[in-house]
C-alpha cells in the first residue's frame, strides 16, 4: 500500500527542506501545492484556468479548487505508486477531512502520519528575514547560513539580491500567527486520530532529518 505522509508547520520551519531529503531517502514524492499552483500560471487545462482566474482576481484558492488540483497530482503513476509527501495540504479541517475520503474511496490508502514542525515565532523570523533572492534567477542566500561572498550581490551573476516582501519580520510574524489560527484545528483533529509526531524544528536540520526519515520508513513498512 502506497505512504501518504503530511509535513506541518509554520513558515520556516524546513518543510521543505527536509521533503527534499525524505525523497532521497524513501523514494516518495514530494507533492507541494505551493510548487502546483505556480506551474498552473502556464498551463492551459480547465483546472489551470480555473485557478489563474481566482489570482487575477486576487483571490485565495478555495477548499475545493484545492483538492481538485492535489487529486490531479495524485493521479500521476508516481505518486499512485509509491504515496506522497504533502506539504501545503490540508491548510483546513475541511480539507483534511476531505482527504482522509478521497485517499479512502480513490486510492484505498489513508494518510499514515502526519509531522508537526515547531518553532518559535522569533527563529521562523531569524530564518525567513534572513533570506536574499536574485529577482531574476530566484536563486536565495541566507545573511547567517548562506551569504553571498559580496554582501547583497549574488555569486553568479552579479545581480543585486532582494529582500522579498514576505520575508519582511512584520510580514513574517503575520503569516506565523494566520498559521496558528489556521492549524490548531488540524493540529487537534490528527491528535485525537493517533496521527500527529512533534518535532523540534528548532533544532539544525542535519539532526532533524535521520529521525524523521527513519519514522518516515517505519511507515512505509506499516503500509506494506
Amino acid at each position: 500500500m502506497a505512504t501518504y505522509v503530511v509535513l506541518l508547520g509554520p513558515p520556516g520551519a524546513g518543510k521543505g527542506s527536509q521533503a527534499k531529503r525524505i525523497v532521497k531517502e524513501t523514494a516518495i514524492p514530494h507533492v507541494s501545492t505551493g510548487d502546483l499552483l505556480r506551474a498552473m500560471k502556464d498551463q492551459d487545462t480547465p483546472l489551470a484556468r480555473r485557478v489563474q482566474a481566482i489570482m487575477a482576481e486576487g483571490g485565495l484558492v478555495d477548499d475545493d479548487t484545492t483538492m481538485a488540483i492535489l487529486r490531479e497530482r495524485l493521479m500521476e503513476p508516481d505518486s499512485c505508486d509509491r504515496g506522497a509527501i504533502l506539504d501545503g495540504v490540508p491548510r483546513t479541517l475541511a480539507q483534511a477531512e476531505t482527504l482522509d475520503k478521497m485517499l479512502a474511496e480513490e486510492f484505498s490508502a489513508a494518510v499514515g502520519g502526519v509531522f508537526l514542525f515547531s518553532i518559535s515565532e522569533d527563529e521562523a523570523v531569524r530564518r525567513i528575514s534572513g533570506r536574499r533572492v536574485n529577482p531574476d534567477t530566484g536563486r536565495v542566500y541566507h545573511v547567517e547560513f548562506d551569504p553571498p561572498k559580496v554582501e547583497g550581490i549574488d555569486d553568479e551573476t552579479g545581480t543585486s539580491l532582494i529582500q522579498r516582501e514576505d520575508d519582511k519580520p512584520a510580514v513574517v510574524r503575520e503569516r506565523y500567527q494566520l498559521y496558528l489560527e489556521k492549524t490548531a484545528p488540524l493540529i487537534d483533529f490528527y491528535r485525537a486520530a493517533g496521527k500527529l509526531h512533534e518535532i523540534d524544528a528548532n533544532r539544525p536540520i542535519d539532526e532533524i532529518t535521520p529521525d524523521l526519515v527513519d519514522a518516515i520508513k517505519a511507515l512505509q513498512r506499516t503500509s506494506g
